[in-house]
């Protein structure tokens, strides 16, 4: 039986903060919100805590962890050294939505690293995370808190629907802010490499450190043969639905898609759409509205892939988006929801 606490980050209730923290002390699991998605936790320094969080979600043992810490010092007890870039990096995007990847102590298990020799760490910002960290004095690895492969959780009730009764605390404390896991950051060479993109974009990590990389993987189709990072390996993100990227014109993909839903209809297919709001007008299929502009792209993305499946859609169809600034995040998700199926018009 799960324990479910609510608390509002704004009036953050410190008896049901201890009372999840306790969980987590006796190597068991608890979900809480961060800025991103929802973080599935365990104790990262604990290797039979840590498999808990492997089980729940039933993900491969050699996907890497994040690990959760609520104080910069703690790095120190998790790494081996921490170089220049990556002090830039704690001090100016920290505490929030950026992990940072460099060589681990041996008291981080293999467990936790899929293991690797280098350990990914951040610091959220959201309330309820900062304290629960705070309350358990540990380092919590927590991936997001759903099945593997599916798409991400950034509301309390899709938490609660997909997780009750797989783990063993759950804190349901509202919508997350961002809507897209962190960044993930790679220190370990002379030029950083971005490994997962997420809001803190590329453009302000070059500000802030000068040259930075984009992983190669990212732009393959192909599983990595060993991930750097979560997310990198296997189809991910992906709704009951058959997602298809429609890339072109507006109007050359409003076109198709409504010749494509048309045709699905006919066939006894229930086919939607995702799309910005001005554009929502044009479908003559079921659209789902992302947002205005990229940042509310980002924030509701996971929310409207579950929706596609709260609506048993057969087939999703969406709009491109840029492939810079956060839109660089949005595609890398788009990419694994629909395995690279890309119809260009």
């Amino acid at each position: 039986m799960t324990f479910i606490s609510r608390i509002d980050e704004k009036h953050i209730n410190k008896d049901e903060i201890k009372k999840q923290a306790e969980i987590l002390k006796e190597g068991k699991t608890v979900i809480f919100p961060t800025e991103t998605v929802y973080g599935l936790g365990a104790n990262a320094l604990d290797e039979n805590a840590v498999s808990k969080i492997y089980e729940a979600k039933g993900r491969p043992s050699d996907n890497p962890l994040i690990v959760h810490i609520y104080d910069k010092k703690q790095v120190n007890d998790l790494v081996k050294d921490i170089n220049e870039n990556a002090q830039i990096i704690m001090n100016k995007f920290w505490p929030g939505p950026i992990t940072i990847i460099l060589k681990k102590k041996d008291i981080v298990p293999m467990r936790t690293s899929g293991g690797l020799d280098t350990v990914a760490i951040r610091m959220p910002s959201n309330p309820i995370a900062k304290a629960l960290l705070e309350e358990v004095k540990l380092p919590i690895a927590a991936p997001s808190a759903n099945i593997s492969g599916r798409p991400s959780p950034t509301r309390g009730k899709h938490v609660y629907e997909e997780m009750n009764n797989r783990v063993d605390g759950i804190i349901l404390g509202g919508d997350c802010t961002f809507g897209l896991e962190s960044t993930v950051l790679d220190l370990t060479n002379d030029i950083p490499t971005i490994l997962r993109p997420g809001s803190v974009t590329k453009e302000d990590l070059e500000n802030a450190i000068g040259q930075v990389n984009i992983d190669p993987a990212l732009e393959k189709k192909e599983d990595n043969i060993k991930a750097k990072a979560p997310g990198m390996k296997y189809k991910h993100y992906s709704p009951n639905a058959d997602v298809y990227i429609v890339s072109g014109d507006i109007d050359n993909v409003v076109k198709k898609v409504n010749e494509l839903s048309y045709d699905g209809a006919k066939k006894g297919l229930k086919c939607a759409v995702m799309c910005l709001e001005e554009n929502n007008n044009k479908y003559k299929c079921d659209t789902i509205v992302l947002g205005r502009n990229l940042e509310e792209v980002a924030s509701n993305l996971f929310n409207a892939l579950i929706t596609a499946d709260e609506n048993e859609y057969n087939i999703v169809y969406t709009e491109e988006f840029p492939n810079f600034g956060v839109g660089r995040a949005i595609m890398n998700r788009l990419l694994k929801s629909a395995g690279y199926k890309i119809i260009k018009v």
